[in-house]
C-alpha cells in the first residue's frame, strides 16, 4: 500500500513537473530531468544489453539525445506515462537512425544486433537486425496499428501493461491480447528474414 502512495505521488510529481516544463518554466525541465535521468538511463542501458558489443553510441548519451530532441518539441504533455510512451518513440527512432548511419557508413556492412528475450519475444537466434525488427515494427503498424504500439511502449520504452492500458486509453487484457499477437507477428516475420 505504501509502495502504491510512493507511485501515486512520484507520478503526481512528474506530471506536475511536464505541465510547468511546458508552460515555459525551465527550473521545472531541470527538476524532471533529475527525477527522470536514472529511470531513463535504465531503459537506455536494456536497450544497449541486447546490441553488439562496441557500439558506438552510449546509454548517456542515448538519453542524452531524447532530452535534446523533446526540448525542441511541442508536446502537450498530458502525464508521467505520456512522457515515458514519448521517451520510448524517441529511443526507437534515435536507434534506428543511428543504425541507417551506419549501415550506410559501412556499406551494408556490420548491422546493430538487439536482442529481443527481454520483450518476452521467442526468436530462434538471441540477436535480431534493430532495421529488420523497424521495418518489421512498421509493417505491423499497416495490419494493426494499436499491436504495434504497444510493441513499441513495451520494448524500447519499458512500460508494463498497466502503463501502456493508460497510455492507450484500453484494457490491460487488450493490452496482453495485442502484445501476444505482436509477439507471434513479429517472430514470423523476423524468422522469415533470416
Amino acid at each position: 500500500m505504501a509502495q502504491d502512495a510512493t507511485r501515486d505521488q512520484d507520478w503526481g510529481e512528474i506530471t506536475r513537473l511536464l505541465h510547468h516544463w511546458r508552460a515555459g518554466d525551465e527550473g521545472a525541465r531541470e527538476l524532471l530531468i533529475r527525477r527522470v535521468y536514472d529511470t531513463l538511463h535504465q531503459l537506455a542501458n536494456r536497450q544497449f544489453a541486447r546490441e553488439r558489443a562496441g557500439h558506438t553510441l552510449q546509454p548517456t548519451a542515448l538519453v542524452h539525445e531524447v532530452f535534446m530532441n523533446l526540448d525542441g518539441s511541442n508536446v502537450d504533455w498530458r502525464d508521467r506515462n505520456h512522457f515515458y510512451a514519448t521517451v520510448a518513440r524517441a529511443m526507437r527512432r534515435l536507434l534506428v537512425d543511428h543504425a541507417r548511419r551506419r549501415q550506410r557508413a559501412m556499406r551494408g556492412g556490420d548491422r546493430v544486433r538487439v536482442e529481443l528475450t527481454g520483450s518476452k519475444l521467442a526468436a530462434p537466434e538471441p540477436h535480431v537486425d534493430l532495421l529488420a525488427l523497424d521495418e518489421a515494427l512498421e509493417r505491423l503498424a499497416e495490419h494493426s496499428p494499436r499491436a504495434a504500439e504497444i510493441m513499441e511502449l513495451t520494448y524500447f520504452g519499458g512500460l508494463n501493461r498497466d502503463a501502456v492500458a493508460e497510455v492507450l486509453g484500453i484494457g490491460a487484457r487488450t493490452v496482453d491480447r495485442d502484445l501476444s499477437l505482436a509477439r507471434a507477428w513479429l517472430r514470423r516475420k523476423l524468422e522469415a528474414n533470416v
